[in-house]
């Protein structure tokens, strides 16, 4: 039995390392807010224009999340996710031929096809080697892993435009190809593991999963996730600019608002892992929440770096684990439709092209406060969003 039991592990660890290891490549879409910053900077753009690069990557989640699903139903999940890998990859290999707004458009294209695929298969993926009662525990490590890669992209692109070790030329653009090589190694990995996976009772049709729409219930975590990536990607791409309008400092200085955001994300991730298992799942979201909202009224005052940094770090903690509680809320409430739930969840990070966009007017016509006004919306909606949720 002893040995059955070690067996069992080891199993499981050849598979959820490699599993994980692709949660790391998911986070390199959060590049987009950093490296959009240096575009703007490069090309002398407005906060509007600047903008449209988060909004187009993920505007492709609203085309491609639901199609996924469907694809998962006949190629299966681990091929699905091997597929986005391989668009992922590709997608950061463009910007070592330059950073015109062409080229970086088709970077970031690419890049949100890979990961709204990735999003959509990797999540139920994971269905696969962990139990229900672990699920939202495990999506959060997931997101932990993905965070890590979030808060390391405005390291890099710092390291690249000031180092003097030889970066090819290539400057703050030597990040993307950091992350292409560990894409790769993501792909063989997970190429060579066996992961053995439920089929679908029947194949689904567009129609089927956008009529899930029509159920209460995954209708209000499909705006709950809209809401946090929205949250989410406006403060990654804003940080930098509420640094620089206040503070008057560089986009290198202020581009570690974005780190510290990242940071206080990912401990944010890992403590969830943990406290998910013995806290009421209601109780945790709506503390989450709450420091959210005191988070954005402290970038919508502070004109110093330490409640700045005190804001992003409350909307980074507070933000880290919703994504996983409404997500996981979703697959359990539909447990024999996980991929089309799953496509139907991805497709609310559409709400990551909504918010940039009126974040960007916004600003442009009341400076920075206005992009965080919006951010606040998303905020007061999750907080309606916590009386609704599901006992376990």
């Amino acid at each position: 039995m002893a040995q059955s039991l070690v067996t069992n592990r080891k199993s499981f660890l050849l598979q959820i390392i490699p599993v994980m290891l692709c949660f790391f490549v998911m986070g390199f879409v959060d590049l987009v807010g950093i490296a959009s910053r240096y575009v703007q900077e490069d090309l002398s753009l407005s906060d509007s224009q600047a903008n449209l690069f988060p909004s187009l990557v993920f505007f492709w989640f609203l085309i491609f999340s639901v199609p996924t699903g469907m694809l998962m139903n006949k190629i299966g999940r681990k091929n699905t996710v091997l597929i986005s890998l391989i668009i992922t990859a590709l997608s950061l290999f463009i910007p070592v031929f330059g950073d015109s707004y062409m080229i970086m458009l088709a970077s970031f294209s690419l890049l949100g096809i890979g990961n709204a695929v990735m999003q959509t298969s990797l999540n139920p993926l994971v269905t696969n080697l962990i139990s229900s009662d672990k699920l939202a525990s495990t999506l959060t490590f997931g997101q932990f892993v993905k965070a890590i890669a979030s808060f390391l992209a405005p390291i890099l692109a710092a390291w690249g435009a000031t180092t003097a070790f030889p970066t090819f030329g290539l400057g703050w653009r030597a990040l993307f190809v950091i992350y292409a090589v560990v894409s790769f190694l993501s792909i063989a990995l997970l190429a060579a593991t066996p992961i053995d996976e439920e089929r679908p009772d029947k194949a689904s049709g567009i129609g089927a999963c956008v009529k899930l729409l029509g159920r209460p219930f995954i209708l209000l975590c499909f705006i709950g996730i809209m809401c946090h990536v929205g949250i989410d990607v406006g403060t990654n791409t804003t940080a930098p600019n509420i640094l620089m309008e206040r503070l008057r400092i560089s986009i290198v200085e202020a581009g570690y608002a974005t780190t510290v955001y990242f940071i206080f994300r990912t401990i944010g991730c890992f403590t969830g892992t943990f406290l998910l298992r013995v806290m009421s799942t209601r109780v945790f979201f709506a503390i989450s929440v709450l420091m959210m909202l005191a988070g954005m009224g402290l970038l919508y005052v502070s004109n110093t770096l330490t409640p700045l940094y005190t804001g992003l770090a409350l909307i980074g903690f507070g933000n880290s684990n919703i994504f996983s509680v409404v997500f996981s809320q979703a697959l359990l409430y539909s447990p024999n439709e996980k991929n089309e739930v799953s496509g139907l969840m991805i497709m609310g990070l559409f709400g990551g092209t909504i918010f940039p966009l009126a974040m960007g007017y916004a600003a442009d016509a009341m400076g920075q406060a206005g992009a965080v006004m919006v951010m606040t919306v998303g905020v007061a909606y999750l907080l309606y969003y916590t009386f609704k949720i599901k006992k376990a």
